[in-house]
């Protein structure tokens, strides 16, 4: 069977925000509801790793507020990046000083792209749907940030499952906030065709990553070449590149 060759990436790129190491969280607060510190030269850091890739999946991408100086991030990374195509999707909003969003990156046209508010204890999460290719078998990719607790993460995980049940060829990634041997991670891998990665590659915090939370998790009919972690500017997380084949019927 003929496949493409594609290059995936998922960053939760703190919205340019700077953090070196856990006292960053404090010395540094500043950063993420004011515009200041340099966001906009991590943005063309993050922008230059991006564009190595065909499609990138962003978690706290902020979509213009004070923070980012009423930039929309997902916006200014596909411009800098070289992607034809981007969509976002706002998630939380902390009064005007800041903004959080899903974003989707793209140099493959997407069929349709559907945002779905996701349930939780506190509301403000979501999940962002794209499918590319016009057969009931096209490529659909998922980009998520999960709750923090297990109870609102298992009510989301629940919630994709569903979303993702009849589509044989899926992508889900993003900051998942937990590993994939959490209990409530197994209803993904019971009711879709997504599969536990086979090597588990820590992420968080990025300066000493010990922690594997952030994933790209892929349909059995997809075949991962090789998985790594690389920097994504000066973000806690450190974002995952994924190259795959994919069947070329399901881009057609």
């Amino acid at each position: 069977m003929p496949v493409r060759r594609l290059k995936l990436l998922s960053a939760n790129i703190q919205a340019g925000s700077s953090t070196r190491g856990y006292h960053d969280y404090v010395a540094r607060s500043w950063s993420h509801v004011l515009p200041m510190g340099d966001k906009r030269g991590s943005l063309d850091t993050i922008a230059r790793l991006a564009a190595g890739h065909d499609i990138v999946g962003l978690n706290e991408s902020d979509p213009g507020s004070l923070r980012s100086g009423f930039t929309n991030q997902t916006h200014y990374l596909a411009q800098r990046g070289g992607f034809a195509y981007w969509s976002h999707q706002p998630n939380r909003r902390m009064g005007g000083l800041a903004s959080s969003a899903n974003g989707l990156l793209s140099k493959i046209e997407p069929r349709d792209v559907v945002n779905h508010a996701l349930p939780g204890r506190i509301a403000g999460r979501g999940v962002l749907v794209a499918r590319f290719g016009a057969r009931d078998d096209s490529l659909t990719i998922a980009i998520a940030h999960l709750s923090l607790g297990a109870s609102s993460r298992a009510a989301q995980l629940d919630f994709i499952a569903d979303l993702l049940q009849g589509h044989p060829n899926a992508v889900l990634m993003g900051d998942f906030n937990c590993t994939v041997d959490q209990p409530e991670m197994q209803v993904l891998f019971q009711r879709t065709r997504l599969q536990a990665p086979a090597h588990r590659t820590p992420t968080f915090p990025s300066w000493r990553p010990q922690r594997a939370i952030d994933h790209i998790l892929l349909s059995d009919s997809l075949a991962p070449v090789c998985c790594s972690a690389v920097a994504a500017a000066f973000s806690d997380h450190l974002a995952l590149s994924v190259e795959l084949d994919v069947p070329d019927a399901c881009l057609a």
